[in-house]
């Protein structure tokens, strides 16, 4: 009797325990097929406007959201307060490969705590406070990052960049406000700052209403004269978001974005958001070029929900540089956006994508020398396969399951 008592006693405590922690296996499957009107390469070099693009049939991954799994959970410490992790990898689902070779979990991996009364502290790699509280209104949202992001990503409003050794503190929402700060330790002997990256940001929510503000700055630890890449916004050594719009400048010793991003929901069918961006490269003694580069972005997206499985939206944005490095003229981006998603479930949708770029004036090639024409580069998914030309169009049609 005293045994059987004693048994259950013990196994009413570990179900308690059990009740108390959880953790959840989740992800994504994305894949599709895409088109675009012309490709060419992007290099270091003088191209991509040295080589004729061709059209380009090819299976895309990741569009709508990136394929990934991972693992997230959360114990009860008591008090209000729980500890929380997230591991999440990106794969390409048309390869099986890592989305970040060499990263075992290249998206999120990150430890902390959190309290409702007091805010939430993680530690690790992750996004940035900027990238957090402005994404909600991003043209990501509804127009992907591949076909919709503002050329290049220039700003940062996809989830291009994550950052390793970071802090992150989030407050709780007052009266629809919340503060955000993140911090992350460059670890180069002799400088504590050298490619360290920081960012302050706020989001407001009252009703219908959303307006968010902040601020992303990244420092290169790279000493050498050549395009090289030492901060902890990297994947694995590499920069993040490099593109025919910044290819000249990717050995800028700072970069910074300021942003301010919003929306209003007119029902429970119709909203439209709004992101406005400016982002400054700094150059330093190892930059292949000279003067401050600094361009602005600004983009509209309407979304309607006709019925209950079906998703449409509709965006523009406009970017433009400013006159440095010799170039007068400057050069500017007008993309135009189309996005439908069909609802088969609750986990599975059917989605098609329609994007058209135009681009204008000079720019600098690879090299961080010589000026050329500026060509088109839709989203950030054409980073690597830009326009050969002033224009650029892209379509894609794909499938989705979220488990």
């Amino acid at each position: 009797m005293k045994k059987t008592l004693l048994a259950s006693a013990l196994g009413l405590v570990a179900l308690g325990a059990h009740a108390q922690s959880s953790v959840t296996l989740y992800g994504i499957v994305d894949t599709g097929l895409g088109w675009q009107n012309s490709s060419a390469s992007l290099t270091t070099a003088a191209k991509p406007q040295t080589v004729p693009g061709a059209s380009q049939v090819k299976m895309i991954n990741g569009i709508w959201a990136g394929s990934r799994f991972g693992l997230k959970g959360s114990e009860d410490l008591g008090g209000g307060t729980r500890t929380i992790f997230q591991l999440e990898e990106g794969f390409n689902s048309a390869t099986g490969a890592q989305s970040v070779s060499g990263l075992a979990f290249n998206r999120q991996a990150w430890v902390g705590l959190t309290n409702a009364q007091f805010g939430t502290l993680t530690a690790g790699r992750g996004y940035t406070s900027y990238y957090t509280l402005l994404s909600p209104y991003s043209p990501t949202t509804w127009l992907t990052g591949a076909y919709g992001a503002h050329p290049g990503d220039i700003d940062s409003l996809d989830t291009t960049f994550r950052v390793n050794n970071q802090l992150v503190y989030t407050s709780p929402s007052f009266a629809g406000l919340t503060v955000s700060g993140s911090y992350a330790l460059g670890g180069n002997a002799g400088s504590f700052a050298a490619g360290q990256t920081w960012s302050v940001a706020a989001q407001y929510l009252n009703g219908p209403i959303g307006v968010a503000a902040g601020i992303q700055r990244i420092d290169n630890a790279a000493t050498v004269a050549t395009p090289a890449w030492n901060s902890t916004a990297s994947n694995n050594g590499t920069q993040p978001s490099v593109s025919a719009i910044n290819n000249g400048f990717q050995t800028a010793a700072k970069q910074q974005r300021i942003a301010v991003t919003g929306g209003y929901a007119f029902s429970s069918q119709w909203d439209v958001s709004f992101a406005y961006s400016n982002v400054k490269y700094t150059a330093g003694q190892a930059s292949l070029f000279h003067d401050t580069q600094i361009w602005n972005t600004g983009g509209a997206v309407l979304h309607w929900k006709p019925i209950s499985v079906l998703d449409v939206a509709a965006g523009y944005s406009y970017t433009r540089a400013t006159s440095s490095n010799g170039i007068q003229s400057t050069a500017s981006y007008s993309q135009f956006n189309l996005s439908q998603y069909y609802s088969l479930s609750k986990r599975t949708g059917l989605y098609a994508l329609e994007a058209y770029q135009r681009a204008s004036g000079q720019t600098l090639s690879g090299n961080g020398k010589s000026i050329i024409n500026a060509v088109a580069s839709i989203g950030d998914g054409q980073n690597g396969a830009p326009s050969s030309s002033r224009s650029q169009t892209a379509v894609g049609v794909g499938i989705i399951h979220k488990f």
